[in-house]
C-alpha cells in the first residue's frame, strides 16, 4: 500500500509493505512509527530504521532523514499506528469474530479452550497469546500480522473465531486500539505486575479498559472474584455473569472432572478446580457466539490439556508442571493438588522471575510453605537480577525453614525433588509451565521443565 493512503495527509507517496515500531526490525518497504517512549524515543532511531529499509517515517518531532516524514501529535500516533498496521495486512480484524480475554490467571487456558470448543463444533478458530508469541498481546504491527497469519490457516463457511489474550500492559499501552470484540471475558484479578501498575486499583483500571463502551458487544465476567463482581456492576451493555454455582455436582479426580452445566452432564479431561472455573468462562463465551448447550457439553470431551497448565508427567512419581507464577495462582494450584491427592506428600519446586514484581516473592514463599510438605526454592528466569537475591526475597516470607531449602540450579532442584518424593507422592514444578528457555543475565538457554522432568525420570519424551 502507499504511504499517503495509510497515513492521510502524508507529504508524498511511496510503496509500503509493512509497519514497524522497532528500528531494528525494519525491512525494505517498512513504514517506521517513531513513537515516544518512557525509556527510548523512536525519533532517535530514525537513521537506523532508514538504513534497514524504512521508506517513510511517522514522527512526533522533527527528524532529519532522506525519506518522507509525517509529523503527528503523540496522542494521535497510536490510533494511526493501529490503522496503518491493519490496512497494510488487509484488515484481518474485519474478517473474524474476535474474543478478548483478560485477567491475572487463566487467560491462556480460556482462549485455548474457546478455540478448541469452536473447532469441535466445526467452526474455524484459532487462539493468540502466550503460547503463540513472545508477548501475551503484541504491539499493533505484530498483532495485526498475527491476526492475518491466523486467518490464513482457517477456512469454512462460518466466520472464523479468533480468541486472544489481552494483557493489562496491552490495554494500558493501547495495543488493541482498532479492535472490536464480539465478546470480552474477565477471569480474575490478583497480585501481579505491580512493578508496572503501582497498585491494585491501577491494575484493575487497566483491565477494565477492555470493557469500555464500544469495545465489546458482550462481556462474560467471573463474578466470584471481587474485582469481577465490581466490573460486572460498572460495565454497560450486555454482561453475562459466570460463577462456580453454574457447575453442579462437581467431581474432581486425577483422570479429569465432571459436573452439571445448564442441566447437562459435562465430562472434562482437564484436571483441577481452576480448570472447571476456566471452562465455565469458555463455555459462556462460545454459548454467546451461538453454540447450543448440548453441542457445547459434548465438545468438552475433545479438550486437551493446555501446555504447561496442570501438565501431568507420570513416571517414578507423579509430577505436575504448571505456569503458576502469582501468589493466587500458586495457592490455587497447590490447593487443587492437595484435594486430588490428599494422602500424598507434596514437594514443590518454584522460583520467581527477575526484573518483575518483587512484592509477590515473599507472598509466594509463604504460600508454598503453607500448602506443601517440602519446598525447594530455585531460579525461574532471573534475567538481570542476582538469583540469590531473588531467593532471599522468596525466603523472607517463610517462617519455618526446616522443610524449605534453596537450590539455584533449576535442574538440580527438580532432581532433588524427585529424590525426596516417594512413588505415591506428588512433585509440583511451578512458574515456567510451557516455557522452553531460561534467561540468566543476558544468556537465554534451552530449558523446558516438562522435558527435564522426563529426562530425570527416564520417562518417554
Amino acid at each position: 500500500m502507499r504511504f499517503d493512503s495509510l497515513v492521510p495527509g502524508a507529504p508524498s507517496s511511496v510503496e509500503v509493505t509493512r509497519v514497524d515500531i522497532d528500528s531494528r526490525t525494519c525491512q525494505p518497504g517498512s513504514l517506521f512509527f517513531a513513537l515516544p517512549g518512557a525509556v527510548a524515543d523512536g525519533a532517535d532511531h530514525v537513521g537506523e530504521a532508514v538504513r534497514n529499509g524504512a521508506v517513510a517515517v511517522v514522527s512526533w518531532r522533527a527528524v532529519e532523514t532522506t525519506v518522507p516524514v509525517m509529523m503527528m501529535a503523540p496522542n494521535e500516533m497510536i490510533p494511526a499506528l493501529a490503522s496503518a498496521s491493519a490496512a497494510v495486512v488487509g484488515h484481518p480484524e474485519q474478517h473474524a469474530t474476535l474474543v478478548g480475554v483478560t485477567g491475572t490467571n487463566g487467560k491462556t487456558s480460556v482462549v485455548t479452550m474457546v478455540a478448541s470448543l469452536c473447532r469441535s463444533l466445526g467452526w474455524p478458530a484459532a487462539s493468540i497469546g502466550t503460547l503463540t508469541g513472545a508477548r501475551t498481546t503484541p504491539a499493533a504491527p505484530d498483532l495485526f500480522r498475527s491476526l492475518a497469519t491466523a486467518l490464513d490457516g482457517l477456512s469454512g463457511e462460518r466466520r472464523p473465531v479468533l480468541a486472544m489474550e489481552v494483557s493489562s500492559h496491552a490495554l494500558d499501552q493501547r495495543r488493541v486500539e482498532g479492535l472490536h470484540f464480539a465478546v470480552g471475558a474477565f477471569t480474575n484479578l490478583s497480585h501481579d505486575h505491580l512493578d508496572y501498575h503501582g497498585d491494585m486499583e491501577s491494575y484493575f483500571a487497566a483491565k477494565a479498559r477492555l470493557f469500555e463502551p464500544g469495545r465489546c458487544e458482550s462481556s462474560v465476567v467471573w463474578v466470584d472474584d471481587p474485582y469481577g463482581a465490581r466490573l460486572a456492576g460498572m460495565t454497560s451493555g450486555e454482561v453475562i455473569p459466570v460463577s462456580r454455582i453454574d457447575a453442579g455436582e462437581v467431581r474432581l479426580g486425577l483422570d479429569g472432572s465432571r459436573f452439571v452445566w445448564r442441566g447437562i452432564d459435562v465430562a472434562s479431561p482437564l484436571l483441577g478446580s481452576f480448570n472447571v472455573d476456566n471452562l465455565l468462562v469458555a463455555l459462556a463465551v462460545v454459548s454467546r457466539l451461538g453454540a447450543s448447550d448440548h453441542d457445547l457439553a459434548a465438545a468438552v470431551a475433545d479438550l486437551t490439556p493446555v501446555p504447561g497448565r496442570f501438565d501431568v508427567v507420570r513416571g517414578t512419581t507423579t509430577v505436575i508442571v504448571d505456569y503458576a507464577h502469582t501468589p493466587d495462582g500458586l495457592r490455587r494450584l497447590l490447593t487443587d493438588v492437595r484435594a486430588l491427592a490428599p494422602t500424598s506428600t507434596i514437594v514443590t519446586v518454584f522460583g520467581c522471575g527477575g526484573d518483575r514484581d518483587r512484592e509477590k516473592r515473599p507472598l509466594m514463599g509463604a504460600i508454598a510453605e503453607e500448602c506443601s510438605d517440602y519446598v525447594i526454592v530455585t531460579s525461574d528466569n532471573p534475567r538481570s537480577e542476582n538469583p540469590d537475591a531473588i531467593m532471599d526475597d522468596v525466603l523472607s516470607g517463610v517462617t519455618n525453614t526446616s522443610a524449605v531449602v534453596r537450590e539455584p540450579d533449576r535442574r538440580a532442584a527438580i532432581a532433588r525433588a524427585l529424590e525426596v518424593a516417594g512413588t505415591d507422592d506428588v512433585v509440583v514444578v511451578a512458574g515456567k509451565g510451557h516455557e522452553t528457555s531460561q534467561t540468566i543475565g543476558t544468556t537465554v538457554s534451552p530449558f523446558d521443565d516438562r522435558l527435564v522432568v522426563r529426562e530425570l525420570m527416564g520417562a518417554p519424551c
